[in-house]
Order: C-alpha cells, then structure tokens, then sequence
C-alpha cells in the first residue's frame, strides 16, 4: 500500500509518487493507494485541521478498514501532512504491517521543514523542541500555524512514533541521512535510495542556453539566477516553472518565462540546452530535476549547498558555485559558454551517472530489497512474541 497527501499546487514529491506506483505495477505487484488531497482543507475548519494535523481519526479508520481487506506486506508513506497525520504509523504497528517512511523533506525536525528563514539556512530547531519556529511563525508566516506543526511534531517525538513506529526511513541521500540522524532519528532504520526516472538516451544535436526547471519561489533562488543573467551579454536563459517570484522575470534581458511546461516539454528543453541551473539556497534533498538531467546527458551548474554538493562532481557531471552569490554564478555560466567541448563531456559524463545509478530497473531493485528488508524485521519480531 501507498499512502501519500498530495499539495495543493503539485510538485515533485507527488511525481516521485507517481512514478513509483506505475514502477511497482509495471512489475506485477498489486498495489492498493491511500491518498489524500489538500484541496480537503477547503471544506473543513481552521479546528479540524489543527487537530487532524496531530492525528486523523478518519485516516484510523480508513486505514485500518483498508488494512483488513486487503491486507498489505507493507505501507510505503511519503507526505502525511496535515490529513493523513502519524495515525496511520500507529495502526500499521498495531496490526503488524511494516512501514517504510521516504523523506522528503525536513518536516520531522523544522516547522518550515526547508531548515530556510529569513533567505539563508538556519539549524536553530535541529535536535531540539522547534519552539523558534513558533515564535518565529516559520510557517507560512503565521504563529498559530507553526504552533500546530510544532505541537505535532513534539508530541509524536514523546510518544516514540518516530522512532518506534517506522520500520525503515528512505532518505534521498547521505546528507540528507546525516541530517535526520543529528535531529534523532534512529540511525539504524536508515536506508539511501535516490529519486529515479525513466528516460531513453539523449537526443543528440547542438546545445545552447541555460535551463531553469522548478517552482519560482525564494528557496529555489531565483532572484540569484536573474541577477546572475543581468551579467552576462547574449545569453539565453529559459526558465520554466511558475511561483510567487515569477513577477522577476519580466523584463530581463536573456531571460525567456516558458511558464509551467509538460514533462515531455521539460524533457526537449533539457535536450536542447547546455546546462541545467539549480541556484537553490536551501538544502534540497534531492530534486527530480537533477535527474532528469542527468538522464537527458545534461550537466548542471548549482549552489555548494546540502546535497548538491554531493550530487554534481565539480568538473565531471557540471559545476558548483557559491549559494546566494550571483557574480560566481555569472562566472560559472561564462564559463560554461566560452569552454563548450568541456561541457558536452560533463553532459556524458552526467548520462554515465545516470544509467548506473538512476534508472527505473536500478531504483526497483533498490526499493525491493527496501521492502523485504522491513518486512523480514517485522515478521521476526511476530515470531519472537509468539503472534
């Protein structure tokens, strides 16, 4: 069983969902889906949600009826806030189903889960009660609506849900890992399996431009790329995406707003392009993005923050600048179009990477090897007490 609470405005979390139900039934497996939509928010009160957000007693239910018929090896949860809430650990534990719980993000340990405030990272919640971010109103700015998550968070942490509720944590990367363990995951529950997707060998032809893929909003660094365009002279920048920062984009010479694209167009943008930009200033866990890249042999310039760091080989698979700092990116991207061999190689290289690592087969034996891991630990732990 999946379980996953989609967002109101669709992203890569809901994508990476997507793609793994389809990966799963393209495989044979049976496949039954617990999925919930924000859009429920609309209908119900400021209350319910606040208290939904700790625990659902629609999800008890739901969740617990769905077990019983149809009586799953394993639920694999990705987002449960707010609707799903932890509830559905509580019953999964109750009737013995293993669970294996893929992060996203840093919910567990910071209200804003983006460890982001004020333009720049911040730690000051990691390891400890997240009051900051009550007082702070980290949350979409409101003090009340940081108060709910804070509350959720604390009060699953007493009562052991994190550590005792979750057979196996999915982090998307080392970084990520280290990350949750220094807030007090178990370390021993972790696993690292990547973001996947399923592309053919790149189109071949000649590139040209940059590329920006991605929601305009802050955290992404937008306003890191534009400045960084305004730089350069005879540059073409094609930004797909839509967010409360696109009112940037108006104006600038180089830059071209293509709005929200399909996947198929966000596949031949990337097989055009000479490099992919991911200015993010938070610490991204692992965006779809980046491999979709890599997967169309394209090789990305992006901030030496967080994971990316580790994700691009400077030189091998694409180039690393300094995060917030759109002169070194100018630099970067001026670079890239006076040495274009050098980066049609990072282009291959990025392609090699990702037939060795991200594929839809090498994900699945991942995944698999995921599932049966957890379902054995469970199944041991029956036979031990006798059940």
């Amino acid at each position: 069983m999946l379980a996953h609470n989609a967002y109101q405005q669709r992203g890569g979390e809901d994508a990476v969902v997507e793609d793994e139900l389809a990966l799963l039934r393209s495989r044979g497996h049976v496949v039954e889906t617990y999925f919930r939509h924000n859009d429920e928010i609309k209908q119900a009160s400021r209350i319910k949600t606040a208290v939904q957000t700790a625990w659902s007693f629609k999800t008890r239910d739901d969740v617990t009826a769905r077990i019983l018929d149809f009586k799953p090896d394993l639920i694999h949860v990705h987002n449960t806030f707010p609707l799903i809430s932890p509830a559905i650990y509580w019953v999964a534990d109750r009737l013995a189903v293993p669970v294996v719980q893929t992060l996203h993000n840093f919910r567990l340990l910071c209200p804003q889960a983006m460890f982001l405030r004020e333009g720049r990272v911040c730690e000051d919640c990691l390891g400890s009660v997240p009051w900051r971010g009550v007082v702070r109103g980290c949350y979409r700015g409101s003090k009340v609506q940081s108060a709910v998550l804070t509350s959720m968070i604390t009060v699953h942490r007493a009562m052991g849900t994190w550590r005792n509720k979750v057979t196996r944590y999915i982090a998307l990367n080392d970084f990520c890992r280290r990350k949750f363990i220094e807030g007090g995951l178990p370390a021993e529950r972790f696993v690292i399996k990547p973001n996947f997707v399923d592309f053919a060998a790149p189109v071949e032809g000649p590139r040209d431009g940059f590329l920006f893929v991605g929601r305009l909003s802050a955290e992404k660094g937008v306003d890191v790329l534009v400045a960084a365009a305004g730089q350069l002279i005879n540059t073409s920048v094609r930004m797909a995406g839509s967010g409360p920062e696109a009112g940037l984009l108006e104006g600038v010479a180089g830059i071209h707003a293509l709005g929200a694209v399909s996947g198929e167009a966000v596949c031949g943008e990337m097989n055009r392009a000479m490099a992919l930009v991911l200015p993010s200033i938070w610490y991204e866990n692992f965006p779809r993005t980046l491999v979709e890249a890599f997967g169309c042999g394209l090789p990305v310039i992006a901030s030496r923050i967080g994971a990316l760091a580790d994700l691009v080989e400077d030189g091998v698979t694409g180039l690393l600048f300094e995060p917030g700092n759109a002169q070194d990116l100018a630099a970067k991207m001026r670079w890239a179009q006076q040495h274009p061999q050098q980066m049609a190689q990072m282009g291959r290289n990025a392609r090699a990477l990702y037939e060795a690592e991200f594929t839809a087969e090498r994900n699945y034996q991942q995944l698999i090897a995921i599932y049966q891991d957890a379902i054995r630990e469970v199944k041991g732990k029956d036979s031990a007490t006798g059940t």
